[in-house]
C-alpha cells in the first residue's frame, strides 16, 4: 500500500503566493517527470534531422575519447 500523499503547502507573501512547499518524494518524481518530457522533445527533434552515416574507419580517425 502506497502512503498518502501529503498536501502541498503554499507559503503567501503579502497575500500572494510566494512558494510552495511538498513532499520531497513528490519533488522528485516531478523532476523524473520533467526529465522525461525534455528527454521526450530532444528525440523529436532528433527525429526531424535528417540521418547521416558515415564509415567506421572515417569516424575512427576524428574520435578522441576524453575530449
Amino acid at each position: 500500500m502506497k502512503p498518502k500523499r501529503k498536501n502541498p503547502e503554499i507559503v503567501l507573501r503579502d497575500g500572494k503566493p510566494a512558494a510552495v512547499i511538498l513532499d520531497i518524494a513528490e519533488y522528485r518524481e516531478m523532476l523524473e517527470r520533467l526529465e522525461d518530457v525534455e528527454d521526450l522533445k530532444a528525440l523529436e527533434r532528433m527525429r526531424k534531422k535528417p540521418l547521416k552515416f558515415r564509415r567506421l574507419g572515417d569516424f575512427l580517425k576524428e574520435y578522441r575519447p576524453g575530449v
